[in-house]
């Protein structure tokens, strides 16, 4: 039971560190995890959407720093996406129907994982209409709410996929998107019942300073190929059992 604890909160803090080196606050990771070692459904969306939160916001205010954020181009996606995942975050799923569409979504982020990102140049730079946008976060944003993630797994691949952003301007702007919409989702759960992991405070520590490592480490060129294959690696198993169970 204590080896088993003690691999969870390692885990923990190895998601937040790499999710945040990418902008993003790994709560694709920590449900995952969660799922992989039988934590109760009904405090793995809360409880992710709050770690959600904090190592995001971290990784926002690192990218912010750099230099890398643009608020033009984030509020369109934010204005509809933040009520979108508060509407999410209302409605109670059965737990077996929750678990099958998070392990979709999981095999999105392994997908994201395992793949190159390749530099978008700022001369390929296309711009983005701004009602696309706001289709764009009513999406995300309703997904986000509804299973207890931020978003930014379905975000950054898109705005890359468009040539909307660069790597750094869609960390950055999916930093903050993830931040809003897990506040937003936390309020929609609220309305019926939250509830968080018995050790919230320690798992919020742990991605605390996982996520700040992570964060800063993001500024600077590092090889992240061994670790995003482990991760990939991890996820899949928690795919296995979530759609087994």
């Amino acid at each position: 039971m204590v080896y088993q604890e003690l691999t969870f909160y390692i885990c923990l803090f190895w998601i937040a560190y790499l999710y945040a080196s990418v902008g993003h606050g790994g709560a694709s990771g920590y449900l995952a995890i969660m799922g992989l070692f039988a934590v109760s459904a009904v405090t793995m969306r809360p409880s992710a959407l709050l770690l959600n939160c904090l190592v995001s916001l971290i990784a926002f205010i690192q990218y912010y720093r750099a230099g890398h954020f643009q608020w033009k181009f984030f509020i369109p996606f934010a204005i509809t996406s933040v009520p979108a995942a508060f509407w999410g975050g209302t409605i109670q799923l059965d737990e077996f129907i929750y678990k099958k569409i998070l392990a979709i979504l999981l095999v999105v982020s392994i997908i994201q994982l395992l793949k190159s990102n390749k530099q978008v140049a700022l001369a390929d730079l296309k711009p983005a209409p701004f009602y696309y946008c706001m289709i764009i976060g009513t999406i995300i944003g309703f997904i986000s709410g509804l299973i207890g993630i931020g978003g930014g797994i379905i975000l950054s691949p898109l705005l890359l996929f468009l040539h909307w952003a660069t790597i750094k301007q869609t960390s950055a702007t999916a930093a903050l998107f993830i931040f809003v919409n897990s506040v937003a989702g936390i309020f929609g759960i609220g309305i019926h019942a939250l509830q968080f992991h018995p050790h919230i405070f320690l798992c919020i520590l742990l991605v605390a300073v996982g996520g700040f490592i992570g964060a800063y480490a993001g500024a600077f060129k590092h090889n992240e190929i061994v670790l995003k294959r482990i991760l990939a690696f991890v996820l899949c198993i928690a795919v296995f059992k979530l759609l087994m169970s």
